[in-house]
């Protein structure tokens, strides 16, 4: 079992930034591919960023690509998302995700084993 906390999401004017982590908790993080998720209203959820069990590679979705940076600090077990140059259509619940898959970086929600309840991220125009 994998416990994971997302924090750091908050209200943020276009073209600001907000970092989010997620803490893990349980079996051994760096086990584990992480991946953060969006779900806005009325919207299903889409994949956002992940990254590899080492940290050594990475994928973006391509409406991120550019302006958000996913990284990990496996001693901390911690994964992060540096968000930038937010605009009001990045507005949703993030959620981060632990992956059992490690022979390459899903995308599919389906592949992840374990989710955090998600924070709120509000870009106002």
């Amino acid at each position: 079992q994998v416990h994971l906390v997302e924090s750091g999401g908050g209200v943020v004017q276009t073209g600001g930034s907000l970092r989010l982590s997620c803490a893990a908790s349980g079996r051994v993080f760096s086990s584990y591919g992480m991946g953060w998720f969006r779900q806005a209203p009325g919207k299903e959820r889409e994949f956002v960023a992940a990254i590899s069990v080492r940290g050594g590679t990475t994928k973006y979705a391509d409406s991120v690509k550019g302006r958000f940076i996913i990284s990990r600090d496996n001693a901390k077990n911690t994964v992060y998302l540096q968000m930038n140059s937010l605009k009001p259509e990045d507005t949703a619940v993030y959620s981060c995700a632990a992956s059992g898959v490690v022979s390459r970086i899903p995308v599919r929600a389906a592949e992840y084993d374990y989710w955090g309840q998600g924070t709120q991220v509000t870009v106002s125009s």
